[in-house]
């Protein structure tokens, strides 16, 4: 992945996403085409090291952010709220 071919607003809208407790890896990879170690290289890039390490800390393990391990309860990958109009 190189970053100069991202935009910036898709940079933005794809660190907002991983940094959402419910939106999985693979919903980035569908939407940007950036697997979870692009994404995790974008946001080591792109943050501060200390936001890095925290946001790391929370996703590592978590089920919601791997579309396999969610419940089959979850139909979506984001909150209704979340898409703001432009």
């Amino acid at each position: 992945m190189k970053k100069s071919f991202i935009h910036p607003a898709d940079v933005s809208r794809i660190i907002e996403m991983a940094w959402e407790d419910r939106t999985p890896f693979d919903a980035i990879e569908l939407s940007y085409g950036l697997n979870e170690s692009q994404v995790i290289d974008l946001m080591r890039s792109e943050m501060k090291p200390s936001s890095f390490r925290m946001w790391r800390k929370r996703v590592t393990g978590r089920s919601t952010k791997h579309a396999s391990r969610r419940s089959d309860d979850v139909k979506r990958a984001y909150c209704p709220t979340q898409y703001k109009p432009k």
